[in-house]
């Protein structure tokens, strides 16, 4: 615990660290301000195959549950981003500053340090996300009120009740932090190879980028190939708490859709995330420190 509170002070007494927390505070605040006085508009866009069927409850629709879900939907791609920043500078920073040779000089085994420096770095990763979540969720709550929220599909979208959705955004949340460490296990790994925190940073923001990139193109070679092997294509899995299952025209409350789809994501992200973290120990116990 001692160790723990050392590497956490040495965290949040950067000023690059709080980067992260103005960064999304402003792309939330933005987006909460254009759906406040564009939210119509923005309504009509998103709903715009369904409106030759019949007309749409605009004010309904828009409320503070659906406003989250739109903010999920754009933020949550680029935390990772963010995430990269504190988490690739963990060992690299050390090894930057020319201090790594004192710390693994002291009586604490190597595996032990790491352990204790990727604990910092999930941490942090889900302080940031529970930030986002006060934000995205319930200042939109207050600036928008609650009621059933609507969730667009291809060709159709859901409603879940207001009763039935505040389970599933904290479900939503726990996933997302699976899929958040996983990326900070990602850059973590590659901060054990560097020797300054750039590089590790960038490779990580690069590989998300990429990544993201194959997850979004729609190529049947990529879908059958690729993508079932990317951690960013199972990191969108917290979507499906939010796809219902419906019976007769009526969607079934309490109900998810593909579950099972769910726990394998979450599974895979999770495989990943001790894969980087095994390939991190292996590496560091035999590194040779020079300075």
């Amino acid at each position: 615990m001692k160790l723990l509170q050392i590497e956490l002070f040495k965290i949040f007494r950067r000023s690059r660290t709080y980067i992260a927390f103005a960064v999304i505070t402003l792309i939330i605040v933005l987006i909460q301000v254009m759906l406040k006085f564009g939210g119509k508009e923005y309504i009509g866009l998103m709903m715009s195959g369904l409106n030759e069927s019949f007309e749409v409850p605009t004010d309904q629709i828009l409320n503070g549950y659906l406003v989250c879900f739109v903010i999920l939907n754009l933020l949550l791609i680029h935390v990772p981003i963010l995430v990269a920043l504190v988490a690739g500078d963990a060992i690299a920073g050390e090894a930057n500053m020319g201090t790594l040779r004192l710390l693994v000089s002291k009586p604490v085994s190597r595996t032990k340090l790491l352990a204790v420096k990727f604990i910092a770095s999930s941490v942090y990763t889900l302080l940031l996300l529970i930030w986002v979540a006060i934000l995205a969720l319930f200042l939109s709550i207050i600036l928008f009120g609650t009621n059933s929220l609507a969730v667009p599909r291809e060709f159709e979208f859901n409603i879940i009740e207001t009763g039935d959705v505040l389970w599933r955004y904290a479900a939503a949340f726990v996933f997302a932090a699976i899929g958040l460490i996983c990326v900070a296990a990602l850059a973590f790994m590659l901060s054990v190879f560097a020797e300054n925190s750039v590089s590790p940073i960038v490779i990580t923001v690069s590989v998300i980028i990429i990544f993201t990139i194959l997850t979004q193109m729609q190529v049947p070679f990529y879908d059958e190939t690729i993508k079932p092997y990317l951690f960013t294509t199972h990191m969108l899995g917290w979507k499906g708490f939010f796809y219902v299952k419906g019976l007769e025209g009526e969607t079934v409350k309490g109900s998810i859709e593909n579950f099972s789809a769910i726990i394998k994501s979450a599974v895979i992200l999770v495989t990943y995330t001790f894969g980087f973290l095994a390939v991190s120990i292996f590496y560091f116990r035999r590194k040779n420190i020079l300075s």
